[in-house]
Formats: structure tokens, C-alpha cells, sequence
């Protein structure tokens, strides 16, 4: 097959399949799923379509047009590289429609609301988090998007405490009238887009728009809400790609208006958005891999549980597997000899270099095994669960990382979900000794439900 056009219509139609089939879920799933669709559509829907409209000559720091598609033609390498991301994409929406069809048989009362102690908690680790990105940005230790390690990892692990803090309080915490929502989820929302900015990664504002819509999936979707979260979406993502462009030299200006100057000037506004959804080109990494597999499925789960395990306990050197791909991967079809960068896999695509389809099936299984995962910790009652489901929300793990990539996260996670229990910990006795806690008792009921209940009179937008 030399054309494109039946994979990328398989691969739309998984998207369209993925999506309905999240309409018919209620609560947090659908907004993952959607979210999802969304994702994948601008990796494996939007990018291919940009490279046979345009055909851009490759040129350099063009990420977009691939020097390994355009050498045996735009329209071979996307149809031959497409074909495993089709079938995985339809693996993955069967198991979304099963889940959707099971769902809607068993459906049960929401959980009951959440403790009281949650805000409190969530906010002291916020500040903590906060305090540990002050230092990171202060003393030029911040991380950026593909960095293999932090150069201060104490430091880069207490300021992950602010994006789970973040994304916890906007997800739970409910004052009393609109306009205070307002200002707290707008500071929060601001606060999130200006580390995105200083570390150069999409991923803090992407969370933080997650965690508004999961908001509004616990407490019921309306029409304002919807166009809310569509606006704070695209503004977020937007208004990342413009500060970032602020913050760079004269010079990088100049050869990025030289770089974007090979596509039309319609595309080129969404040309730094397009760049930071790059699935395309690990799946075509892995049709370019000529050492197949890259791992034995022994190998790959020994690396997977030895994740678990905090680097001191182990005692031996864990696999980065986003380093790995990209010296062992990619570097198998490109020159990654002077280039030290963590990419990401996508659960697609490393299943293929493992195993093949098998993989691929296996691979997007898990992911959504995780996603379930995260709607469940979400709806829990104690927050070192929800914490849990927190560290999921905020991290890349439901979009576009593999098995190994997500087990580095959730190893992290659970490190991180021991400093929440520890933090709450603390609240707690405070509380106690101050007499705060006596509130916690009434908290359901002055707060309303958390998943799935009303509020009325009390919550109209938030």
C-alpha cells in the first residue's frame, strides 16, 4: 500500500469510536478519554495531514517534517508507519466500548463526598511545592521538557508537590460563592501556565486543564462548563507557545520565523503546538528499528518492577527508558551521538518494537487498565489514594508514554504519595491540636458531593 488514506481514516474513525464511547461513560473516564482522542488526533491526525498537504523539505530543529518520511515519500512512510497506531487505536476504543457497555449495566450510586481534610492537606502541599520551585528557579536548577535528569533531584522532587497540589485543589476545593472560585481556579490556572513556561513543558497547564474538567465531571456538565474548559484548553496551550517565544533571544526568533517559513501562514500559529505532540515520530522510530525486539517481555518487566523500587533500595543503576529510546531507537534510523534527550515512547509504539501487534495490545491494555486506575484513586476516600490519582492526573502516563515509562512514573508517584501521608499527617494534628478538625465531621455536608452530586444554590459554575 503506497497511500495514506485508509490508515489515517482507520485511524480518525478509532478517534470518533473512542469518543462516542466516552459520551456514554459517566464522571471522570469520559473526560480521560476525551482527552485522549484529543491527544492522539493531534500526533497521528493532525501531523500526517500537515506533511502531505505541505510537504516540507526537512530542515533543521524541524521535528515536524521527519528526514526518514521524506526520504522514501510523505505518503509511503505515513501509510506504512500509521498501520500499527491503527490497530492499536482500534484495540484501545473496543476496550473503551466494552468498558462503556459495562458501565451502563452496573451502574451504582456515586461515592459519598470526600473528607474534609483534604483542602488543608492539598494546600500545605501546594506551599511545600511552591517553596521547592522558588528554589529550583532561583538557583537555575529547573528542568526542561526531554531533560534526562534534574540537576537537583531533592529539589525537583518537593516542586512536583505543586503540581499535585495544584491539580488537587482545583479539583476539590469549593468555596462558598462564584467569584472566590473564580480567583482561586484563575491564580492556580496562571500559576501552572508561568512554570510551564519556565521549564519548557506542556505538561503542567495540560494537568491543570485536566483537573478542570474533572471538576466539572464530578460535579455534572453544563453547558458553560464545557465551553470553559474548550477555552481554557486552547488559551493555555496558546498562550504557552507565545511566552515562550517572549523569552527567547533575537536570534532563535530568527531561525524559528526561518524554519516555520517553509509552511503556509495559516499553519505556522499552530506549528509550536503541533511540535509538542510527537508520537508521529516515535512511531516512526519504531518502523525504522532494525534490532527487533528492542527487549525481551522478561526484560521489559524486570525494568518495570525494578521501577517500583527507589534508586537508593536497589542499589543498581534503573533504566531511563525515555533516554533509552532515544539512543537505542531512534538512534537505530538517526544521528543521536551528540544529543543527550529523554523522549517520549508512546505505549503504541513501544509495544511494536517489543513484540510486535501482540505488544501493541498489550500495551494499550495497560494504559487503559491505568486510566482506570486514576478514575478509581480519584473517587477514593483517604488522600493517599487520591494522592495517587492526583500523580496520575499530572503526569504524561495516559498520552503518550509506554509500559516502561509508566512505571518510572508511578515508582515516582508513590514516593511522592509518601510525602502527601506525611504532609497530611501533620495537618492533621494541627488541626487537631487547634481545634480546626472538628469541621472535618460536617465537610460532606456543607461541601456537597464530590462525584456525581448536586449543589445547588451553592456552585452554579464551579
Amino acid at each position: 500500500m503506497t497511500g495514506p488514506g485508509i490508515e489515517l481514516v482507520l485511524v480518525s474513525a478509532a478517534l470518533i469510536t473512542l469518543v462516542v464511547a466516552a459520551a456514554y461513560i459517566r464522571g471522570v473516564a469520559r473526560v480521560f478519554l476525551i482527552a485522549q482522542a484529543v491527544y492522539w488526533a493531534l500526533s497521528y491526525v493532525a501531523r500526517p495531514l500537515v506533511l502531505l498537504t505541505v510537504q516540507p523539505r526537512p530542515r533543521y530543529a524541524d521535528n515536524i517534517a521527519d528526514p526518514r518520511l521524506a526520504a522514501i515519500g510523505y505518503d509511503r512512510g505515513i501509510a506504512e508507519v500509521l498501520q500499527p497506531v491503527a490497530f492499536g487505536l482500534w484495540v484501545y476504543a473496543g476496550a473503551a466500548v466494552a468498558y462503556a457497555i459495562w458501565a451502563r449495566r452496573h451502574r451504582s450510586a456515586p461515592p459519598r463526598a470526600a473528607t474534609g481534610d483534604f483542602v488543608p492537606t492539598l494546600a500545605a502541599v501546594y506551599t511545600l511545592g511552591l517553596l521547592g520551585r522558588a528554589v529550583s528557579y532561583v538557583t537555575g536548577s529547573t528542568g526542561q521538557a526531554g531533560d534526562i535528569q534534574s540537576s537537583n533531584p531533592i529539589l525537583g522532587f518537593v516542586a512536583q508537590l505543586a503540581t499535585v497540589g495544584a491539580i488537587g485543589l482545583i479539583i476539590f476545593i469549593r468555596p462558598a460563592d462564584r467569584r472566590t472560585t473564580l480567583v482561586l481556579l484563575g491564580a492556580l490556572l496562571t500559576v501552572e501556565l508561568m512554570w510551564t513556561v519556565a521549564v519548557e513543558s506542556k505538561t503542567p497547564i495540560m494537568s491543570a486543564a485536566m483537573a478542570v474538567a474533572v471538576r466539572f465531571a464530578m460535579h455534572g456538565w453544563t453547558r458553560v462548563r464545557v465551553v470553559a474548559i474548550v477555552v481554557i484548553s486552547v488559551v493555555g496551550i496558546g498562550a504557552f507557545g507565545w511566552l515562550q517565544s517572549i523569552k527567547q533571544p533575537d536570534y532563535v526568533r530568527a531561525e524559528v520565523l526561518a524554519r516555520d517559513s517553509a509552511y503556509p501562514p495559516s499553519l505556522q500559529p499552530y506549528l509550536s503546538i503541533l511540535r509538542r505532540f510527537d508520537l508521529l515520530e516515535a512511531a516512526t522510530d519504531s518502523y525504522y528499528m532494525v534490532m527487533r525486539p528492542w527487549m525481551t517481555p522478561f526484560e521489559v518487566a524486570q525494568h518495570g518492577l525494578q521501577s517500583l523500587v527507589p534508586a537508593q533500595l536497589l542499589g543498581t543503576e534503573k533504566l531511563r527508558s525515555g533516554t533509552a529510546w532515544a539512543v537505542e531507537v531512534r538512534g537505530s534510523s538517526m544521528d543521536m551521538s551528540r544529543v543527550s534527550v529523554s523522549l517520549a515512547d508512546g505505549n503504541i509504539n513501544e509495544g511494536f518494537v517489543v513484540a510486535g501487534y501482540a505488544g501493541v495490545a498489550v500495551g494499550v491494555l495497560f494504559t487503559f487498565g491505568l486510566l482506570l486506575l486514576g478514575v478509581r484513586t480519584l473517587q477514593a476516600r483517604h488522600i493517599v489514594v487520591v494522592a495517587l490519582g492526583l500523580a496520575i492526573t499530572a503526569s504524561p502516563i495516559l498520552f503518550e508514554r509506554g509500559f516502561l515509562g509508566s512505571m518510572e512514573v508511578i515508582g515516582k508517584s508513590l514516593q511522592l504519595v509518601v510525602l502527601v501521608w506525611l504532609v497530611d499527617m501533620v495537618v492533621r494534628e494541627y488541626r487537631k491540636r487547634t481545634g480546626a478538625a472538628k469541621y472535618t465531621d460536617s465537610a460532606p455536608q456543607q461541601l456537597g458531593t464530590v462525584v456525581g452530586g448536586s449543589n445547588k444554590g451553592v456552585e452554579q459554575w464551579h
